[in-house]
């Protein structure tokens, strides 16, 4: 297994998780200096606030932890593109890489028409993050679509 693998593998329990508590089943992993510094859930329906996504909450974990205004350089691992609101968190932050495993289409910071994770036009923020996307995409794919038939079942 990969460095990369290991840390998606991480992303991907931490989404089991999320989903066992009712929300959807995305992890996230902060990585700087090949150290863990920040791992979030995906808690938006558990907390009742829509900015509790896994990335942000691994930001605010990282940041509480390291101590640090800013996370020059990080490397961000996640089961799911991260979005719109999730982008512009790992912008402000400067966060240096990107690994997630599904795209998000519309709503995402790299696959929509809202590339804030490639824009090099808002003159506050730094260098664009190095993105890749599809890290075990199938096994993330799999995760997700076992959300989904639970939702289904549900309703």
């Amino acid at each position: 297994m990969t460095e990369h693998e290991a840390y998606m593998t991480r992303c991907l329990e931490l989404g089991r998780e999320s989903m066992s508590l009712g929300n959807a089943p995305v992890g996230s992993v902060l990585v700087m200096h090949g150290k863990v510094i920040g791992e979030g859930l995906e808690l938006g329906k558990t907390k009742n606030d829509i900015t509790c996504h896994a990335e942000i909450e691994a930001i605010r974990d990282a940041l509480k932890k390291t101590g640090l205004a800013k996370l020059t350089g990080a490397q961000l691992y996640t089961t799911h593109e991260p979005c719109l609101m999730c982008s512009y968190a790992i912008r402000h932050y400067e966060i240096g890489e990107v690994y997630y495993g599904l795209a998000t289409g519309e709503i995402g910071g790299h696959s929509s028409d809202y590339k804030l994770l490639e824009t090099e036009t808002i003159s506050i923020w730094k260098k664009p993050p190095q993105l890749t996307g599809g890290l075990i995409a199938t096994v993330c794919e799999a995760l997700h679509t076992e959300f989904l038939d639970l939702k289904r079942k549900e309703s």
